[in-house]
């Protein structure tokens, strides 16, 4: 895992697939989504670089149930006491009480799913599941980062979320939003659920003000980042087909 700092207050946590964030405020921090299964030890890791103990963790925040997203907040919870949040409609997976539903891959999806699963742990027969997983809903707040706003961003999953600072100028899209591997261009999230919702979301965050854009995917954006995102939104208004947007 590396970690990289975003600005002094933020810093992603890069996994083999996907990353998260550790957001903070003066000697408390947020954890924004919590990796892979396994990943719990690697975070307590991170807290240490940062002058920090997990207990100073506050809370956890999950954008959406994949694996690759939430697998590893039970341990983390477990090593720091921190409750988890996440979005009624998803929390039922993340607790492990249902399958979350399958994404409906596009035909040029399929291969890189495939190989970004090839790259994720294997999920333990017994994995560590978060003892209590906070629901919220859109619009609520939470409290760091000067309030911390629940976004709803259906599509990748029906409970996706994005969290905006708006005082801070910060947005996390979680996996609503993606930066492409290879040129850095600002796209839509890969495998969603419903895509038409997941243009809908796309649209409905590039409408926040922000500075800085922090994906669940990819290199985030660093400077006028609202007008990244919605130079990327455009680009999907009028796509007549399902791949990539009309104007790429």
């Amino acid at each position: 895992m590396d970690v990289i700092e975003v600005l002094p207050e933020l810093h992603m946590l890069r996994f083999p697939v996907g990353q998260a964030y550790l957001w903070r405020d003066g000697d408390e921090l947020t954890l924004i989504d919590a990796g892979a299964a396994g990943a719990g030890a690697e975070i307590v890791r991170a807290v240490a670089g940062l002058g920090l103990r997990p207990r100073d963790v506050r809370r956890i925040v999950l954008t959406h149930f994949h694996e690759d997203h939430a697998g590893g907040a039970g341990e983390f919870a477990e090593l720091s006491g921190a409750p988890v949040f996440a979005h009624a409609l998803d929390a039922p997976f993340a607790r492990a009480e249902a399958v979350g539903p399958e994404p409906v891959y596009e035909d040029w999806e399929v291969p890189i799913h495939a190989a970004a699963k090839a790259l994720l742990p294997p999920v333990p027969a017994e994995p560590v599941l978060p003892a209590e997983i906070r629901e919220v809903a859109d619009g609520d707040v939470l409290d760091f980062g000067g309030g911390a706003r629940v976004v709803a961003a259906p599509g990748h999953t029906d409970g996706s979320i994005a969290v905006h600072l708006p005082a801070r100028g910060v947005l996390f899209t979680g996996d609503a939003v993606a930066a492409s591997p290879v040129d850095g261009q600002v796209v839509l999230g890969v495998f969603n659920l419903d895509r038409a919702r997941a243009i809908d979301s796309l649209r409905r965050l590039a409408a926040l003000e922000h500075e800085v854009a922090c994906f669940g995917h990819g290199e985030p954006v660093t400077e006028r980042a609202s007008e990244v995102l919605r130079a990327a939104a455009d680009g999907y208004a009028s796509s007549p087909s399902p791949g990539a947007p009309a104007s790429r």
